[in-house]
């Protein structure tokens, strides 16, 4: 028996345990369904073609169930059809699956958090049941589900399913589990300890998560370097970075989890997403590393100049590089922003006579850009560099800031130039960043 029950022609669920079905808006919907579902018995119709389904763990695990109606001793009652979908409603909780939720909500409340077992959240018109729910900081919920028992792959089919009802309702969701073919699944953030009896599980042992759990490692891809580039080329120059398995004490999973210091990640390796949980230091320094300063920030002035057009020439006189001889009469360029108030920050490189001496050496007659845009461009790439080699959080934050008014310092001075001069933006730009990171071509 159940109390949530699925009407396929409706397509909605149906609480037994409320007058109005949870429908107040459908009047008398009970004395409806009830009555078609009789006529359908008396008619000899099988149960598996009418209307109901179980809406309540066999949908969840992507299982349909048919159910009849009944009344008994006043109470309304949904029947399945078959003996195999009411076991599954009344599989009993293992000693290992109760020791872990206990344990999950101790150490959430030794950390200052508060949490409970079995909770029922509503999504829409449905719900979603978490088996330890955790309230963290700022609104932070995380949902432990854990997975003990083995089941075949039909009953794992609703385990994105119910993953994304969890997202949707603010939930974060983390299983636990202690198989292996579990842990190697990618549909949502999977961590997995050693198999263990419950007295081992509920005391207040080391009990640790040994799958699941990345630090990233950030390289450069030199010579140098000892992971191969995972461009699949010999050496780009570039920055990677590479997981690395790292075990964590289970108790400090939940808390650093409710606290926010250890995040959920989806990682790509080639054509594959992986997801994995790591700290929130390697989830920033992995954003900044994704992130591409042709992209960040947008340019301030995006309309085209009068006359000009932004599509390349149909035709070119001569197949040279970009020529253009320095103007006189260049823009005035805002300046970088000031020191920063933080002592940990220092704001990004001003075009001091380090970055002028670096810039004569690449500005001449030839190559014909302006000193003043080689400068601005490399006050914002050393910005970035300086962002890379930063660990502390708040550091991290001014420093970004910095990197991204630094751009748009450039962004801005380049638009204005390429505008004056009645030349192809992209190739302003593209020239101006060869020759500061490539000085030498």
């Amino acid at each position: 028996m159940a109390n949530v029950v699925w009407h396929k022609n409706f397509r909605i669920l149906l609480d037994l345990t409320r007058d109005d079905l949870d429908h107040p808006e459908f009047p008398g919907l009970w004395d409806l369904i009830y009555t078609a579902d009789r006529f359908y018995g008396r008619r000899g119709v099988p149960v598996s073609e009418r209307d109901l389904q179980c809406g309540g763990v066999c949908r969840d695990m992507g299982v349909e169930a048919p159910m009849h109606l009944r009344m008994r001793g006043g109470r309304r009652e949904a029947v399945h059809e078959r003996r195999e979908d009411e076991e599954r409603h009344s599989v009993p909780m293992s000693d290992e699956h109760k020791a872990y939720q206990e344990r999950i909500l101790r150490a959430a409340h030794e950390g200052g958090f508060g949490g409970d077992s079995e909770v029922r959240t509503r999504v829409g018109r449905t719900w979603i049941q978490t088996d330890t729910l955790v309230e963290g900081a700022d609104g932070r919920r995380i949902g432990w589900e854990v997975q003990l028992s083995t089941i075949d792959e039909r009953g794992l089919r609703g385990v994105r399913a119910r993953v994304g009802k969890a997202a949707k309702n603010g939930i974060t969701p983390a299983w636990h589990t202690d198989r292996a073919a579990y842990a190697q699944r990618n549909d949502t953030h999977w961590t997995r300890s050693d198999r263990l009896p419950a007295h081992l599980i509920a005391r207040n042992g080391d009990l640790r998560i040994v799958s699941g759990f990345r630090a990233l490692d950030f390289w450069h891809c030199d010579t140098s370097a000892l992971y191969p580039c995972p461009h699949g080329i010999r050496r780009c120059g570039k920055a990677h970075a590479t997981p690395t398995p790292r075990d964590v004490f289970f108790d400090d999973m939940v808390r650093q989890t409710a606290a926010g210091t250890i995040v959920p990640i989806q990682f790509r390796a080639g054509s594959t997403v992986h997801r994995y949980w790591v700290t929130s230091a390697d989830r920033d320094r992995l954003d900044d590393l994704d992130s591409d300063d042709t992209r960040l920030p947008p340019e301030r002035d995006t309309a085209p100049a009068t006359g000009a057009s932004r599509n390349r020439p149909t035709c070119r006189p001569a197949t040279d590089p970009l020529t253009v001889h320095a103007p006189h009469d260049l823009p005035y360029v805002p300046a970088l922003p000031t020191q920063s108030a933080a002592p940990a920050i220092e704001s990004a490189p001003p075009a001091t006579a380090q970055h002028a001496s670096r810039a004569h050496q690449v500005s001449d007659g030839t190559i014909g850009l302006p000193s003043e845009l080689i400068m601005l461009q490399q006050a914002a790439e050393d910005a970035h560099l300086k962002l890379q080699h930063l660990d502390d959080h708040h550091d991290r934050d001014l420093q970004r800031r910095v990197w991204r008014e630094a751009a748009e310092a450039v962004q801005a001075a380049v638009t204005h130039y390429a505008r004056t001069k009645r030349l192809n933006r992209h190739e302003v730009e593209a020239r101006l960043r060869q020759l500061v990171r490539n000085p030498t071509q």
